[in-house]
């Protein structure tokens, strides 16, 4: 919303600078932008003399000028005017000016091999018009005695451009500004003396509003204006509308952006004459189109609202007009329309058809039902003022009325709320000069809302305009408490960080993405689990929820493997969904890693990355969150994007949890099927909604490290098992057994085949054997082994291979 200091006291009186303003104006919420100096420029425009003219030598319709631009200074300026003469006053524009329609520099420049020191202007050239045909004659005595001065006079302020938010509609209008600045004390309102229109004379084009259903149109105010002469503004209504930007086009364009501009009022004129039989309010129908005052051409969906005669679309209702009934110079016979729009249907019309308008940008936040009358009273007088004619009365029709808003507010909650107090006196003259109607009843202040305010609604909103108009600086500011006394994260939040970190600290670079995916990826990872479409996605590609962080992660790995990119570990913490309820969500932290290990590496011989890599992050990450690895369970079974024979899941414990853990290698059908170009490529899912928060507090957890500097000694063991008994149940049997003593277990060979049983393996175990006591003597070690055998097949039917 552009205005000027100079505007606002049409309806403000005020003395104070225009510097107080800006303060006062951005105090009270509604945020200056910037501030423009319109006069920038402008007064290089001079008036200016043609003493001379000659025909171009080497162009028939161009004259060469010699203008005196004052100061007994002669230019020589080509000019292709037609009414370029001898004698002339004109705007002259010398070289270094700035044109402010195109925003072209102009420099010194030889036209036809003539030589032209600047130009003579046309009022569209200067925004002040539309006119283009021919220079700028200046008619007045006043000029001939101002040779030589600025044509432009200096504005007394500058142009403010407001922030106004989508909920005050009535600041769209100078006048609600003002009421604004008032309430605040920055000036009195000025009353508002209303002419009202008293004529004997009906309004004979009939109007009718067509009730059907989502009707856009609840009211339609007209008023007929015979016999006028639309001509061109008067100074005053010009210098208006070019102190904020616009141009002037005719008187009755111009008076009802005016009027549109002072009060917030949008109105429409009409040709009358090219009414074919009255004005009918309606809905399209399908197939219909137009002829816009853009000049464009539009095709209307079947429901938008139209204004329509016999012949058919005049206007779209509360957006545009139309050419066919637009007014002109030689109009006679003006219908002014000012109406009502429902703010939905201008909205979704106008996006349909990619319009923005200064009327549309009103009607969709919401315009006074009740100032329909007041507009044309305003304009109509303008318009007689100005073109003459003979004023009609008033038509209204309407399809619906408006209803009043009545709050009660109690003066109570207003401290309670914002941390100060003022007086129930102060509230309620604040609310008048907002243009409440207040009464107090039983300590309550019973609030007729205002018309124009339709952003009004509740008590909380009273108190904002209470706030707001007092000032937001009377809020006391205090600093937070710097000690905290209780932990700000609740034991699953800290779960979570101390997760991120630790598989961060293994080497993985965190991904974030977003928490939908492309069906082509998710596909592959849903399992059993109902895709989940998005009704309006951001993009073809992203049009499902994720069901595994997978989706996001194997994608992410393509690409940069795609560039080059040889060794990769990625992960993710995050939501994966199998529902489209709220709360049928689990949190997960998936990695992803593909590559090979020590590549390069002069002390390792370079391997791609394996199963067992990725289990021993998987273990460690759970570890070093405090979760007791000896009572882990682990087996085979994972779902079936992992590699069947290379994957595996943990729990915390054997058959009193769920599943802490999926671990192994992508299943290699979904690495050909997405083309994803690497050797070998291992992942892991780890629930956190299936882990119990571990006993001690997280940041409590250590790792205790002991180095024995005794002699330590190696045992291998092979022993034959059933097959489906798991090599890590002879692990824990192994490491229960004195843990003073054993210090490492590795398995080094898994064995079926000649000289073993049918249905068994043979698994070969390496111990490590060392005390921190003592050097262990062979009977030490003896008794040790022989303990190791015995539990191993008792516990696990396992029998020692000789």
């Amino acid at each position: 919303m552009k205005i000027t200091y100079d505007w606002l006291k049409d309806h403000l009186k005020i003395s104070a600078k225009e510097e107080k303003l800006l303060e006062k104006l951005t105090d009270i919420g509604l945020e200056v932008e910037s501030i423009e100096n319109l006069f920038e420029g402008l007064d290089l425009f001079k008036i200016a003399k043609i003493v001379k003219t000659e025909k171009h030598p080497n162009a028939d319709r161009l004259k060469v000028c010699e203008v005196d631009v004052g100061n007994k200074k002669i230019k020589k300026v080509v000019c292709g005017a037609a009414n370029a003469r001898e004698g002339l006053l004109t705007v002259y524009a010398p070289p270094g000016a700035i044109i402010p329609k195109n925003k072209t520099k102009l420099v010194v420049a030889k036209i036809r091999d003539v030589t032209s020191y600047g130009m003579l202007c046309s009022e569209s050239e200067l925004n002040l018009s539309n006119e283009s045909e021919g220079i700028i004659e200046l008619t007045s005595s006043k000029y001939a005695k101002n040779i030589g001065k600025s044509y432009f006079s200096k504005p007394s302020s500058n142009l403010i451009d407001l922030s106004i938010t989508p909920n005050r509609p009535d600041c769209l209008g100078v006048r609600g500004i003002a009421r604004d600045l008032s309430a605040a004390g920055f000036g009195n309102l000025k009353t508002d003396k209303e002419k009202k229109i008293k004529s004997n004379k009906k309004q004979t084009l009939k109007v009718k509003i067509i009730k059907e259903k989502s009707q856009g149109c609840l009211s339609f105010g007209s008023c007929l204006i015979t016999n006028v002469k639309n001509t061109e503004s008067p100074q005053w209504l010009k210098d208006k509308l070019i102190s904020i930007g616009q141009k002037p086009i005719s008187a009755i364009v111009d008076i009802t952006n005016y009027v549109m501009i002072d009060i917030n009022r949008p109105l429409h004129a009409y040709d009358a004459d090219k009414i074919e039989k009255g004005i009918i309010v309606r809905n399209t129908k399908s197939g219909e189109e137009f002829t816009a005052l853009d000049n464009k051409n539009y095709k209307l969906n079947e429901g938008m609202c139209v204004i329509s005669d016999n012949k058919g679309v005049l206007g779209l209702g509360g957006i545009i007009g139309g050419t066919r009934s637009g007014t002109e110079l030689d109009t006679k016979n003006v219908l002014l329309e000012s109406a009502y729009f429902d703010p939905r249907s201008i909205r979704k019309t106008a996006k349909k058809l990619n319009i923005d308008t200064d009327a549309k940008f009103r009607f969709e936040r919401g315009i006074d039902q009740l100032s329909i009358e007041n507009g044309l009273n305003k304009a109509a007088f303008l318009i007689k003022e100005i073109c003459g004619g003979e004023i009609s009365k008033i038509d209204i029709q309407k399809i619906g009325s408006y209803k009043k808003k009545i709050l009660k507010f109690d003066p109570n909650i207003f401290e309670r709320i914002t941390g100060f107090k003022i007086s129930v006196k102060e509230m309620i003259n604040i609310l008048e000069k907002l243009g409440f109607e207040t009464k107090i009843e039983k300590k309550i202040i019973k609030l007729l809302v205002p018309s124009w305010r339709p952003d009004i609604v509740q008590e909380i909103d009273i108190v904002e305009e209470l706030v707001r108009i007092s000032g937001y600086r009377k809020i006391k500011i205090e600093n937070p408490i710097k000690e905290r006394s209780k932990n700000t994260l609740n034991p699953t939040q800290k779960l979570f960080h101390f997760l991120q970190r630790a598989v961060a600290s293994k080497g993985y670079l965190e991904t974030i993405t977003w928490s939908f995916t492309d069906t082509k990826y998710n596909d592959h990872f849903k399992e059993s689990n109902k895709e989940i479409k998005i009704v309006n996605p951001i993009s073809s590609e992203l049009g499902v929820l994720r069901n595994s962080i997978f989706s996001n992660l194997v994608m992410y790995m393509s690409k940069n493997l795609d560039r080059g990119i040889k060794d990769l570990s990625i992960f993710e913490i995050g939501p994966t969904f199998y529902g489209s309820r709220p709360g049928e969500q689990n949190t997960v932290v998936c990695g992803l890693s593909a590559g090979k290990k020590s590549r390069l590496s002069w002390v390792e011989k370079e391997r791609n990355v394996d199963v067992f890599d990725i289990k021993r992050d998987v273990v460690q990450t759970l570890v070093e969150a405090g979760y007791n690895s000896e009572k882990f369970y682990l087996d085979d079974a994972s779902p079936n994007y992992f590699h069947p024979g290379k994957s595996g899941r943990i729990f915390l414990n054997k058959g009193k949890d769920k599943v802490a853990a999926y671990f192994g290698e992508i299943h290699p059908n979904i690495i050909k099927t997405l083309d994803i170009k690497t050797d070998s490529l291992v992942g892991f899912e780890i629930f956190l909604d299936n882990l119990r928060l571990p006993k001690k507090p997280i940041k409590d957890q250590k790792t205790k490290y002991f180095v024995s500097e005794f002699q330590k000694s190696e045992r291998d063991f092979a022993f034959i098992v059933d097959k489906n008994v798991n090599v890590q149940e002879l692990v824990s049997v192994i490491s229960g057994i004195d843990k003073n003593l054993i210090s490492n277990i590795k398995v080094f060979d898994v064995y079926e085949g000649e000289n073993i049983p049918k249905n068994q393996k043979s698994i070969a175990i390496s111990v490590t054997i060392q005390s921190l006591e003592k050097t262990l003597t062979d009977n030490d070690l003896e008794k040790i082994n022989n303990l190791i055998i015995e539990t191993v097949e008792n516990k696990t039917g396992a029998k020692i291979r000789s």
